[in-house]
């Protein structure tokens, strides 16, 4: 595998999401919520989730309105924090990620 599709997946994923929430996704072990570049696809996300942690990809969902939150500086000034894209991927069967296996 070369660097740059490497690099390219790296720029597709950016962390995962591991909160309580996002663990019941898919059952058990099946599934894990991605923060993602907010100009990647369904497709780019899979390939990409492929290549970093060599499993097997059952589906993709997306959510690109994760809008920011609001936070006020000083008493006039309001300011608002960067929109963010998550994608829920589920795994096929026999494939799990080591990132949520202690969990």
């Amino acid at each position: 595998m070369s660097s740059s599709i490497k690099d390219t997946a790296y720029k597709i994923l950016i962390a995962p999401r591991l909160t309580e929430k996002a663990s019941g996704v898919g059952g058990s072990t099946k599934g894990i919520v991605f923060e993602v570049n907010p100009r990647a696809n369904k497709i780019e996300i899979k390939k990409a989730v492929e290549e970093v942690f060599d499993v097997k990809v059952g589906s993709v969902r997306t959510l690109t309105c994760v809008g920011g939150k609001k936070k006020r500086k000083g008493s006039e000034l309001l300011s608002r924090k960067g929109s963010w894209k998550k994608a829920y991927v589920t795994l096929k069967e026999g494939s799990s990620l080591d990132i949520i296996e202690g969990l």
